[in-house]
């Protein structure tokens, strides 16, 4: 195995898999600070699950955007906590963003790839 295949074969994916390994704190797997280890456990449930969510948000609906290699912490600054009213109704959910929301247009972009992924045409 040559020097360049060993660097990105080997060396690259080990870079990879830390990156990885951080994501997962970003989004609280660290905090155990709970009294009870059920408590903790729970919290460690929903810090797994929420990273399960992330990999299918990335893979889904981020696929062919600027966003599809982000770190989980960028896509939940950008694309999760906006601010914006969300009106429920029988048959619907609104979301009503303010006109200066600067990811609004790769926030449709992803909501389209993720109901395309959901319900395929045809």
């Amino acid at each position: 195995m040559g020097g360049a295949a060993l660097y990105e074969e080997l060396y690259c994916a080990r870079g990879e898999m830390e990156n990885r390994i951080k994501e997962q704190l970003s989004l609280f797997a660290d905090r155990v600070s709970s009294e009870s280890i059920r408590a903790n456990q729970m919290r460690m449930y929903f810090s797994a699950i929420a990273y399960v969510l992330m990999c299918g948000l990335r893979r889904l609906g981020l696929k062919g955007t600027e966003m599809a290699q982000a770190q989980v912490s960028t896509i939940r600054q950008r694309l999760l906590k906006i601010g914006a009213r969300v009106r429920v109704s029988v048959r619907r959910i609104s979301l009503s963003m303010a006109s200066s929301y600067p990811w609004a247009s790769l926030f449709a972009q992803v909501l389209a790839q993720l109901q395309a992924a959901v319900m395929p045409a045809g």
